[in-house]
């Protein structure tokens, strides 16, 4: 019996003690080493040092490298994996989670996706202890951030302020990027993760910084990156410091805004035109890298060379031609076209045309070339003496009426004016519009072209067409003659008299009764006929004077030699004062009252004044 309790040097007892004491204590709710003795449908046998041995489902093997997360919106389902394939091997070792050492029917309860789970908490919370780094993978934009999904799918949470060293716009550029983030915040309890990638970007950039500013100087030329665009220029990351490229140091020429130019994240070259190292304050220029362009510019753009280039501005006094970059000329509006009046540019031009011009002028120190586009055309001003010589009688539509006159189109741009002195030699005309209308086409005179400016000045004279006649009015009215007038309109100081249509004549106050009168209207109205004397006559002025009282004068006298000759002749007083009667009758001058008898026949006749 002794013998059967030996087994070599060791007794029974010695060998049970060595084995207890080898094997560790096995606790519920640890992680345990285990080996797969069987596999059993869709459960893997796994043993794991008790007296029982527990069941993992296969699943759990084969979900294990899957990422296990909610789908957000949107966002497709991985394609499933052949199930087919074996996830576990019979003599595997395995990690699993003691859940129970036995349960009521003696069964050992162990789980192999927990267990990987708190493997993965267990590592992300040495990672907190530890201040380490997490690797993650971005799997969707949520309220306030992104969702990312870490190593062992754990889900966490990035802040939209922790996603960079600047606020981002869109944050959708960053989904699907595996990014490195530091944790800020850890519950293992409430399963809660909140990460920054900004922590990270400005520790980077400090270290970054502290190196450029030991290199940097005026004067160098260094690459950066696009940080940020604004309305006057762009920001450069010259490595964790930021430079400002103005938009006025972009380029040569004409720059509306950096994006015509650079995009969010672009590689460039600039230099450095003023650094402070004590503000850290950067001024990058572009175009001071190539040469001024305008340093010989007065060599290539002699005025009289024609030029090519695109319009790149309109404004409403002419429009900028770029003529390279850097160079740019005006073309004014005055100079667009002989012709044509151009309000604004934008009925010739548009941004983008490629034109032809004349340099017409240049100044190197402002900067400035004048260009002109009609110099390329015949200047059609230059026939226009030719053409139109004094006392051509020629045709045109009335374009626009001013106060002063009437402009009269020749043909296209080339017009001729009317003065209002020039539409008629009779007619007092206060506005030409009295006469003229918009579009009338009329017959005119040339009577003189001013050439002395640019666009020469054409004078015109419809009245001129006709003779004057006041060339013949002293002739056919000489001082002393009566003539019968009709009276037009009354005045304080007289009345104007029609002579004929179109000649009037101005009978004074003073002049039209013996009797002193106030006012003409005692005496006169409007478009009564009275005899008058032409007493005054100014061809040069065009004025008339006239009088009534002096004519009635010379009728008189006319009635008393008439008296005289008549007697003569053997007409008697009665006759006589019988046709003065009726003269009275019908005239316009004032008659002689009825009561009054005329003279007895032996009487003598009445003096004549």
């Amino acid at each position: 019996m002794t013998e059967l309790q030996t087994f070599g040097d060791e007794s029974f007892a010695e060998l049970f003690e060595g084995a207890t004491e080898a094997k560790p204590e096995i606790r519920e709710g640890t992680i345990v080493k285990g080996t797969v003795v069987d596999i059993i449908g869709d459960y893997a046998v796994v043993d794991v040092g008790l007296k029982s041995e527990g069941q993992v489902p296969l699943r759990e093997f084969r979900d294990e490298d899957e990422d296990e997360f909610e789908l957000e919106e949107g966002q497709e389902p991985p394609e499933p994996k052949d199930t087919s394939l074996p996830v576990v091997n019979i003599g595997d070792e395995v990690e699993v989670l003691l859940e129970t050492a036995e349960d009521q029917h003696g069964l050992v309860i162990l789980s192999k996706e927990k267990a990987r789970k708190r493997k993965v908490w267990d590592e992300i919370s040495k990672a907190v202890d530890e201040e380490g780094l997490v690797m993650g993978t971005i799997t969707a934009r949520v309220k306030g951030g992104l969702s990312v999904l870490l190593a062992g799918g754990v889900k966490a949470f990035l802040p939209g302020s922790q996603v960079d060293l600047r606020p981002v716009r869109n944050l959708d550029v960053f989904i699907n990027q595996e990014v490195q983030f530091k944790i800020i915040k850890f519950n293992k309890k409430r399963g809660n993760i909140v990460l920054s990638r900004r922590v990270l970007l400005e520790a980077e950039r400090a270290e970054l910084k502290e190196d450029t500013l030991a290199k940097l100087q005026e004067d160098q030329i260094v690459e950066g990156v696009v940080k940020n665009l604004t309305d006057y220029g762009a920001f450069i990351d010259l490595g964790g410091i930021d430079g400002l490229l103005h938009i006025t140091d972009m380029s040569w020429g004409r720059v509306n805004h950096p994006s015509e130019l650079f995009q969010v994240g672009d590689k460039v070259q600039v230099k450095v035109l003023k650094f402070n190292s004590d503000s850290e304050r950067v001024s990058l220029g572009l175009k001071q890298i190539t040469p001024d362009p305008w340093i010989n510019a007065e060599e290539k753009y002699i005025p009289g060379t024609v030029v090519q280039g695109k319009v790149v501005s309109i404004k409403d006094y002419g429009a900028f031609i770029e003529l390279e970059e850097g160079i740019e000329g005006l073309v004014h509006v005055s100079e667009m076209s002989w012709t044509r009046q151009v309000k604004n540019p934008k009925q010739l031009l548009k941004i983008g045309d490629e034109v032809k011009a004349v340099v017409l002028d240049i100044d190197v120190s402002q900067n400035r070339i004048s260009l002109g586009m009609k110099q390329l055309e015949e200047n059609p001003y230059e026939k226009v003496v030719e053409k139109y010589p004094p006392g051509t009688v020629v045709e045109g539509v009335i374009r626009n009426i001013a106060d002063f006159g009437v402009f009269v189109e020749l043909e296209p741009g080339i017009d001729g004016l009317v003065h209002i002195t020039d539409l008629s030699w009779t007619q007092r005309v206060r506005h030409p519009s009295e006469l003229y209308k918009k579009g009338d086409e009329v017959r005119a005179m040339v009577l003189n072209i001013d050439n002395t400016g640019e666009k020469p000045k054409i004078s015109l004279g419809i009245k001129q067409l006709q003779q004057d006649p006041w060339d013949r009015i002293p002739y056919d009215y000489p001082i002393g003659k009566i003539i019968d007038v009709k009276v037009l309109k009354l005045a304080d100081f007289g009345a104007f008299a029609e002579i004929e249509p179109g000649i009037e004549g101005l009978i004074h106050i003073s002049e039209i009764t013996d009797e002193r009168i106030e006012d003409p209207a005692q005496v006169l109205e409007a478009g009564q006929t009275h005899r008058a004397e032409v007493i005054q006559m100014d061809a040069a002025e065009r004025r008339i004077g006239l009088s009534i009282k002096s004519a009635r004068r010379q009728d008189q006298l006319a009635d008393a030699q008439g008296f005289q000759n008549a007697s003569q002749a053997g007409a008697t007083l009665g006759d006589l004062m019988a046709d003065k009667f009726k003269d009275a009758a019908v005239g316009d001058g004032p008659a002689v009252p009825a009561a009054e008898e005329a003279p007895a026949a032996d009487e003598p006749a009445p003096e004549s004044e």
